[in-house]
């Protein structure tokens, strides 16, 4: 594992508990001689684990679309920064720079890319590691729909078993350090043929 990609807010959100999380990540990811790759931002959550990770001496790749720039803020002191021309290509990027995933605390937009990246791996389309950074339970209602949504036969126990949970950066880069892809990817059973 070369670099790890990070999903996070582009605000700290109210609890100053998430803010403290997303440092240690970025400084953990740095400790282990890790790259990180992240949105681009450098406000909120996305701020400061790029910002942790770069006082660590870690090279940080940011990801981001023109039309965010303003928004978002891109952050120019990052070792590389990326200006795409959509969320699809930022999407696309930052699986392929990436050797796995971390998801902190964040919002539509974070819940959105951590759950196309599990809907990839899903279908085959890679094998990496994707573990949710989850100290204070913030993430209990995604992990409970994922119950649910297996319990009513939508998604595989193995498929749900894509994501898997950390309660701290050194536990969440040990997952993926130790991450092993499913060998079965069907998601569906083919009915029989009469």
């Amino acid at each position: 594992m070369n670099r790890v990609c990070v999903f996070c807010g582009a605000s700290p959100g109210h609890d100053a508990e998430h803010a403290k999380l997303a440092h240690a990540l970025g400084a953990a990811i740095a400790a282990r001689g890790l790259g990180l790759v992240y949105g681009g931002g450098k406000v909120g959550l996305m701020g400061i684990v790029a910002e942790a990770a770069l006082e660590g001496g870690a090279e940080v790749i940011g990801v981001i679309p023109r039309a965010l720039m303003d928004r978002e803020l891109g952050h120019g002191g990052v070792t590389e920064l990326r200006v795409v021309a959509s969320m699809h290509e930022r999407k696309a990027q930052m699986n392929d720079l990436s050797d796995g995933f971390v998801v902190l605390p964040g919002g539509i937009g974070t819940l959105e890319e951590s759950v196309e990246i599990q809907s990839w791996a899903q279908l085959g389309l890679h094998g990496k590691g994707l573990c949710y950074l989850d100290v204070d339970g913030y993430w209990d209602p995604f992990f409970a729909m994922l119950d649910r949504m297996t319990a009513e036969g939508f998604v595989r126990p193995h498929h749900a078993g894509l994501a898997q949970r950390a309660k701290s950066p050194d536990e969440a880069l040990d997952v993926l350090a130790n991450w092993a892809a499913p060998s079965v990817t069907r998601w569906i059973e083919r009915p029989a043929q009469t």
